[in-house]
């Protein structure tokens, strides 16, 4: 016998086997990657641009000709090969119109997966609010879907790894910005999972600078030279944009 979280409208869940998962429910899908995908998708939509994500794996170059867009790099290879990279500062100066080619090991593999589903929405703590508003929208046109908040999780740096998730608090706290409001603004119903990620943000939210800064993500940025992207993570409600994704590129979402 298979239990699930089926009998409630909003729920939880973790990495590409929670899109997976999602995705066969023909579930709403919201990406959470605080550190940093979501942050630096988020931005990058909220000054006019757009993304392609896409794995590690893939070849950037191609797609990047595919959509006439250009190749994010690694944090440390800006300026030098290139303009873009994870971190959402990069963005600030992004000129609208710009596509931009981005790979991840969590978030960007996680919604090239999930372009499958229906709506696949991207939130962190920079646009909870408005994530939850257009969530709660889009679940009034159709009383028959559920949303699934996707908490992406990290990768462990061990070269031995067996492939498991690490834990990752940004995200759950992201997850729980987005279910608070929903719970807020909706009479939406929440699992016990996303009930509890929910409570984790509430006792979290006057510490949110502090605990992620001193995260295992947070640290990693910090010591190398990026606790600005961290602080820039921990804006709650930045920003009203939504990007959604729409023929593989995520892009702002707009009512029509």
């Amino acid at each position: 016998m298979f239990f699930s979280q089926e009998a409630y409208r909003c729920r939880l869940e973790w990495g590409r086997r929670g899109v997976a998962e999602a995705a066969a429910r023909g579930d709403i899908v919201v990406i959470v990657d605080v550190l940093s995908f979501s942050s630096a998708t988020i931005t990058a939509i909220a000054h006019g641009g757009s993304i392609l994500p896409c794995p590690l794996e893939a070849d950037v170059e191609a797609l990047a000709r595919r959509v006439d867009g250009v190749v994010a790099v690694r944090r440390r290879e800006v300026p030098a090969r290139g303009r873009f990279s994870l971190s959402p500062m990069t963005f600030f100066a992004l000129e609208a119109g710009t596509r931009v080619v981005l790979a991840s090991p969590n978030g960007a593999t996680c919604s090239h997966y999930g372009q499958v589903v229906s709506h696949l929405l991207v939130g962190a703590l920079l646009n909870a609010s408005a994530v939850s508003h257009v969530v709660t929208s889009l679940l009034e046109e159709d009383e028959r879907c559920s949303v699934s908040v996707i908490a992406c999780g990290e990768r462990w740096l061990d070269p031995s790894e067996d492939g498991a998730l690490r834990f990752a608090i940004e995200d759950y706290l992201g997850a729980g910005a987005i279910l608070t409001s929903l719970a807020e603004h909706s009479n939406l119903t929440l699992s016990p999972e996303a009930q509890v990620c929910a409570g984790a943000f509430l006792q979290a939210r006057p510490r949110l600078g502090e605990l992620l800064t001193n995260s295992y993500s947070g640290q990693e940025l910090t010591q190398t030279g990026f606790g600005e992207d961290v602080s820039h993570a921990c804006k709650l409600d930045l920003y009203t944009s939504v990007p959604i994704m729409r023929a593989g590129l995520l892009e702002e979402f707009v009512r029509v």
